[in-house]
Protein backbone atom coordinates (compact mmCIF):
# COMPACT_ATOMS: atom_id res chain seq x y z
CA UNK A 1 0.00 0.00 0.00
CA UNK A 2 1.56 3.31 -1.07
CA UNK A 3 1.53 6.53 0.96
CA UNK A 4 -1.56 8.02 -0.68
CA UNK A 5 -3.57 4.83 -0.17
CA UNK A 6 -2.49 4.68 3.47
CA UNK A 7 -3.40 8.34 4.02
CA UNK A 8 -6.85 7.75 2.53
CA UNK A 9 -7.39 4.72 4.76
CA UNK A 10 -6.12 6.64 7.80
CA UNK A 11 -8.46 9.57 7.09
CA UNK A 12 -11.40 7.22 6.69
CA UNK A 13 -10.84 5.15 9.83
CA UNK A 14 -9.04 7.51 12.20
CA UNK A 15 -10.57 10.89 11.32
CA UNK A 16 -14.00 10.33 9.73
CA UNK A 17 -15.42 7.07 11.08
CA UNK A 18 -13.72 7.06 14.51
CA UNK A 19 -15.78 7.37 17.70
CA UNK A 20 -14.63 8.40 21.19
CA UNK A 21 -16.47 6.95 24.18
CA UNK A 22 -16.45 10.15 26.23
CA UNK A 23 -17.28 12.60 23.42
CA UNK A 24 -20.22 13.53 21.22
CA UNK A 25 -19.46 13.26 17.52
CA UNK A 26 -21.03 15.81 15.18
CA UNK A 27 -20.71 15.23 11.42
CA UNK A 28 -21.41 18.38 9.41
CA UNK A 29 -21.11 18.99 5.66
CA UNK A 30 -17.60 20.44 6.01
CA UNK A 31 -16.19 19.28 9.35
CA UNK A 32 -16.26 16.37 11.76
CA UNK A 33 -16.03 17.63 15.32
CA UNK A 34 -15.98 16.11 18.81
CA UNK A 35 -17.43 17.74 21.92
CA UNK A 36 -17.00 16.81 25.60
CA UNK A 37 -18.14 18.36 28.84
CA UNK A 38 -15.95 21.07 30.41
CA UNK A 39 -13.13 21.28 31.23
CA UNK A 40 -12.03 18.88 28.48
CA UNK A 41 -10.66 19.91 25.10
CA UNK A 42 -13.03 19.85 22.12
CA UNK A 43 -11.64 19.41 18.63
CA UNK A 44 -12.22 19.33 14.90
CA UNK A 45 -10.50 16.23 13.57
CA UNK A 46 -11.39 16.33 9.89
CA UNK A 47 -12.42 19.01 7.44
CA UNK A 48 -13.45 19.13 3.78
CA UNK A 49 -12.73 22.69 2.67
CA UNK A 50 -11.67 24.73 -0.33
CA UNK A 51 -10.98 28.37 -1.10
CA UNK A 52 -14.69 29.13 -1.58
CA UNK A 53 -15.83 28.11 1.91
CA UNK A 54 -12.83 27.91 4.25
CA UNK A 55 -13.21 31.34 5.89
CA UNK A 56 -16.94 30.98 6.45
CA UNK A 57 -16.53 27.53 8.00
CA UNK A 58 -13.76 28.71 10.34
CA UNK A 59 -15.98 31.57 11.49
CA UNK A 60 -18.90 29.17 12.01
CA UNK A 61 -16.82 26.87 14.18
CA UNK A 62 -15.50 29.70 16.32
CA UNK A 63 -19.07 30.94 16.80
CA UNK A 64 -20.17 27.44 17.81
CA UNK A 65 -17.44 26.76 20.34
CA UNK A 66 -17.02 30.24 21.83
CA UNK A 67 -20.10 30.09 24.14
CA UNK A 68 -18.76 26.90 25.75
CA UNK A 69 -16.02 28.88 27.51
CA UNK A 70 -13.44 26.14 26.98
CA UNK A 71 -10.62 25.73 24.46
CA UNK A 72 -10.96 23.82 21.25
CA UNK A 73 -8.44 22.51 18.77
CA UNK A 74 -8.42 22.16 15.01
CA UNK A 75 -6.22 19.28 13.85
CA UNK A 76 -4.62 20.05 10.49
CA UNK A 77 -2.61 17.54 8.46
CA UNK A 78 -0.28 18.57 5.67
CA UNK A 79 -2.42 16.85 3.04
CA UNK A 80 -5.59 18.73 4.11
CA UNK A 81 -7.10 21.36 1.84
CA UNK A 82 -6.80 24.18 1.18
CA UNK A 83 -3.02 24.03 1.45
CA UNK A 84 -2.93 27.20 3.56
CA UNK A 85 -5.54 26.01 6.09
CA UNK A 86 -3.13 26.27 9.03
CA UNK A 87 -2.15 29.83 8.06
CA UNK A 88 -5.80 30.83 7.80
CA UNK A 89 -6.50 29.43 11.26
CA UNK A 90 -3.58 31.40 12.67
CA UNK A 91 -5.01 34.54 11.11
CA UNK A 92 -8.23 33.91 13.10
CA UNK A 93 -6.35 33.61 16.39
CA UNK A 94 -5.50 29.93 16.57
CA UNK A 95 -2.15 29.07 18.15
CA UNK A 96 -0.31 26.22 16.37
CA UNK A 97 1.78 23.78 18.36
CA UNK A 98 4.99 22.33 16.99
CA UNK A 99 4.08 19.73 14.35
CA UNK A 100 4.15 16.01 15.07
CA UNK A 101 5.26 13.47 12.50
CA UNK A 102 2.52 10.95 11.72
CA UNK A 103 4.48 7.69 11.39
CA UNK A 104 3.19 4.24 10.49
CA UNK A 105 4.50 0.71 10.92
CA UNK A 106 3.22 -2.16 8.78
CA UNK A 107 2.95 -4.89 11.41
CA UNK A 108 3.33 -7.56 8.76
CA UNK A 109 6.87 -6.27 8.30
CA UNK A 110 7.72 -5.45 11.91
CA UNK A 111 11.48 -5.67 12.54
CA UNK A 112 12.77 -8.65 14.54
CA UNK A 113 14.02 -6.43 17.37
CA UNK A 114 10.42 -5.58 18.27
CA UNK A 115 9.32 -9.22 18.20
CA UNK A 116 11.90 -10.67 20.57
CA UNK A 117 11.01 -11.57 24.18
CA UNK A 118 11.03 -8.47 26.38
CA UNK A 119 13.69 -8.70 29.09
CA UNK A 120 13.07 -5.32 30.74
CA UNK A 121 10.63 -5.08 33.66
CA UNK A 122 7.61 -3.95 31.61
CA UNK A 123 4.23 -4.29 33.32
CA UNK A 124 0.69 -3.71 32.06
CA UNK A 125 -1.36 -1.16 33.95
CA UNK A 126 -4.84 -2.59 34.47
CA UNK A 127 -6.37 -0.57 37.32
CA UNK A 128 -6.97 3.14 37.84
CA UNK A 129 -4.95 3.10 41.08
CA UNK A 130 -1.81 2.15 39.11
CA UNK A 131 -2.02 5.26 36.94
CA UNK A 132 -0.10 7.25 39.57
CA UNK A 133 3.09 5.79 38.10
CA UNK A 134 2.11 6.95 34.60
CA UNK A 135 1.28 10.45 35.86
CA UNK A 136 4.59 10.65 37.69
CA UNK A 137 6.53 9.84 34.52
CA UNK A 138 4.59 12.22 32.27
CA UNK A 139 4.90 15.13 34.70
CA UNK A 140 8.63 14.57 35.18
CA UNK A 141 9.25 14.42 31.44
CA UNK A 142 6.92 17.13 30.17
CA UNK A 143 6.10 19.30 33.18
CA UNK A 144 2.63 20.55 34.01
CA UNK A 145 -0.32 18.72 35.50
CA UNK A 146 -1.37 15.31 34.17
CA UNK A 147 -4.22 14.57 36.58
CA UNK A 148 -6.48 14.16 33.54
CA UNK A 149 -4.81 10.79 32.99
CA UNK A 150 -6.45 9.38 36.11
CA UNK A 151 -9.89 10.42 34.89
CA UNK A 152 -9.72 9.81 31.16
CA UNK A 153 -7.40 6.82 30.92
CA UNK A 154 -8.95 5.34 34.04
CA UNK A 155 -12.37 5.46 32.39
CA UNK A 156 -10.98 4.01 29.16
CA UNK A 157 -9.37 1.10 31.02
CA UNK A 158 -12.86 0.03 32.04
CA UNK A 159 -13.86 -0.46 28.38
CA UNK A 160 -12.89 -4.04 27.47
CA UNK A 161 -10.15 -4.23 24.86
CA UNK A 162 -10.01 -0.50 24.14
CA UNK A 163 -6.81 0.67 25.86
CA UNK A 164 -3.57 -0.98 27.00
CA UNK A 165 -1.02 0.87 29.14
CA UNK A 166 2.52 -0.27 29.91
CA UNK A 167 5.12 0.97 32.38
CA UNK A 168 8.79 -0.05 32.44
CA UNK A 169 10.43 -0.09 35.86
CA UNK A 170 14.12 0.34 36.66
CA UNK A 171 15.73 0.25 40.09
CA UNK A 172 12.25 -0.36 41.43
CA UNK A 173 11.02 2.98 40.06
CA UNK A 174 8.59 3.79 37.21
CA UNK A 175 10.88 4.93 34.41
CA UNK A 176 9.04 4.77 31.07
CA UNK A 177 5.41 4.59 30.03
CA UNK A 178 3.25 4.42 26.92
CA UNK A 179 -0.20 3.34 25.86
CA UNK A 180 -2.00 2.05 22.80
CA UNK A 181 -5.63 2.37 21.67
CA UNK A 182 -7.38 -0.34 19.70
CA UNK A 183 -10.27 0.91 17.57
CA UNK A 184 -12.89 -1.73 16.80
CA UNK A 185 -13.27 -2.95 13.21
CA UNK A 186 -10.29 -1.07 11.83
CA UNK A 187 -6.78 -1.62 10.55
CA UNK A 188 -5.01 0.81 12.91
CA UNK A 189 -3.88 0.71 16.51
CA UNK A 190 -2.51 4.02 17.77
CA UNK A 191 0.43 4.74 20.08
CA UNK A 192 0.41 7.55 22.64
CA UNK A 193 2.29 8.86 25.63
CA UNK A 194 5.70 7.27 25.12
CA UNK A 195 7.96 8.97 27.67
CA UNK A 196 11.13 8.06 29.57
CA UNK A 197 12.48 9.70 32.72
CA UNK A 198 15.72 11.56 31.91
CA UNK A 199 17.82 9.48 34.33
CA UNK A 200 16.72 6.23 32.66
CA UNK A 201 17.24 7.05 29.00
CA UNK A 202 19.56 5.04 26.74
CA UNK A 203 18.74 1.82 28.59
CA UNK A 204 16.34 0.45 25.98
CA UNK A 205 13.22 1.09 28.05
CA UNK A 206 11.41 3.10 25.38
CA UNK A 207 12.04 0.29 22.90
CA UNK A 208 10.82 -2.29 25.43
CA UNK A 209 7.54 -0.43 25.98
CA UNK A 210 7.22 0.01 22.21
CA UNK A 211 7.79 -3.72 21.68
CA UNK A 212 5.13 -4.62 24.24
CA UNK A 213 2.58 -2.59 22.31
CA UNK A 214 3.71 -3.85 18.91
CA UNK A 215 3.44 -7.46 20.03
CA UNK A 216 -0.04 -6.94 21.49
CA UNK A 217 -1.25 -5.27 18.29
CA UNK A 218 0.02 -8.21 16.25
CA UNK A 219 -1.64 -10.73 18.57
CA UNK A 220 -4.90 -8.87 18.16
CA UNK A 221 -4.76 -8.89 14.38
CA UNK A 222 -4.11 -5.23 13.56
CA UNK A 223 -2.30 -4.38 10.32
CA UNK A 224 -0.86 -0.94 11.09
CA UNK A 225 0.46 0.93 14.11
CA UNK A 226 0.62 4.73 14.05
CA UNK A 227 2.23 7.35 16.24
CA UNK A 228 2.22 11.14 16.12
CA UNK A 229 5.88 11.35 17.02
CA UNK A 230 7.61 14.27 18.68
CA UNK A 231 11.14 15.20 17.55
CA UNK A 232 12.39 13.15 20.52
CA UNK A 233 10.46 10.00 19.56
CA UNK A 234 10.71 10.17 15.77
CA UNK A 235 14.31 8.94 15.35
CA UNK A 236 13.65 6.03 17.73
CA UNK A 237 10.56 4.75 15.95
CA UNK A 238 12.16 5.41 12.55
CA UNK A 239 14.98 3.03 13.50
CA UNK A 240 12.30 0.42 14.15
CA UNK A 241 10.67 0.61 10.74
CA UNK A 242 8.08 3.37 11.14
CA UNK A 243 7.83 5.58 8.07
CA UNK A 244 6.55 9.11 7.67
CA UNK A 245 3.02 9.60 6.34
CA UNK A 246 2.50 13.32 6.92
CA UNK A 247 2.76 16.03 9.56
CA UNK A 248 -0.01 16.90 12.02
CA UNK A 249 -0.53 20.39 13.43
CA UNK A 250 -2.68 20.97 16.52
CA UNK A 251 -4.05 24.52 16.33
CA UNK A 252 -5.71 25.70 19.53
CA UNK A 253 -8.24 28.50 19.87
CA UNK A 254 -8.91 29.70 23.39
CA UNK A 255 -12.33 30.85 24.51
CA UNK A 256 -10.86 33.91 26.28
CA UNK A 257 -9.77 35.42 22.96
CA UNK A 258 -11.78 38.27 21.50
Amino acid sequence: MDTQELLALYDKEQRIEIEYPDMRKEVLPHVTRFVRDAPGMNFILYSRLDDTNVDAVIQEQIAYFAPMDQPFEWKVYDHDTPSDLKDRLVAYGFEPEDPDALMVLDLQAAPPALLEPITADVRPITHREQLADVIRIEEQVWGGNFDWINRRLGDHLEIPGYLSIYVAYADGQPACSGWVYFEANGHFATLWGGSTMPDYRRRGLYTAVLAARVQEAIRRGYRFLTIEASPMSRPIVARHGFRLLTYAHACEWKASQE
